[in-house]
């Protein structure tokens, strides 16, 4: 059972995080059209846009978000406990508040904007820093 388990946890948290071709290109495509797509979807908030125009900004914001968090997965689960991984399942959260108080939906885009901003643009030090379980499992350092 033990042998299982350990086989396990080596699948999901690697010792050397997984690559795929092309990731970095990938990735970086993906970031570009979530920015434009989150900017558009802001900017339509704050002009009062009606919801059936802001939806698809909305569905390629969250399914841009999904990929890029899909590729960092992929590498290893270990990204959850990075402080970068943390600041996605905060954005998560905050993202959440939103159906259910809907006049709150341009602050909430702001601070999930900052919070995006922050977490992509700090160094790699304290970007890819494991906040939990650091000595059992190997962050993702690699840039881009």
């Amino acid at each position: 059972m033990n042998r299982l388990i350990s086989k396990f946890l080596t699948a999901l948290f690697p010792p050397v995080p997984r690559d795929f071709p092309c990731r970095r290109t990938i990735r970086m495509v993906l970031r570009a059209t979530h920015i434009a797509c989150t900017g558009i979807l802001l900017g339509g908030c704050i002009f009062s846009q009606p919801l059936s125009a802001l939806e698809p900004w909305l569905i390629a914001t969250v399914l841009t978000g999904l990929l890029i968090m899909t590729c960092d997965l992929h590498a290893s689960l270990a990204v959850f406990f990075e402080l970068r991984g943390l600041a996605v399942l905060l954005k998560t959260g905050l993202l959440l508040v939103i159906p259910v108080y809907p006049q709150f939906s341009i602050p909430v885009l702001v601070v999930a904007l900052f919070i995006g901003v922050f977490a992509s643009h700090m160094p790699k030090q304290y970007r890819h820093k494991m906040l939990f379980f650091g000595k059992y499992f190997v962050p993702d350092r690699r840039s881009g």
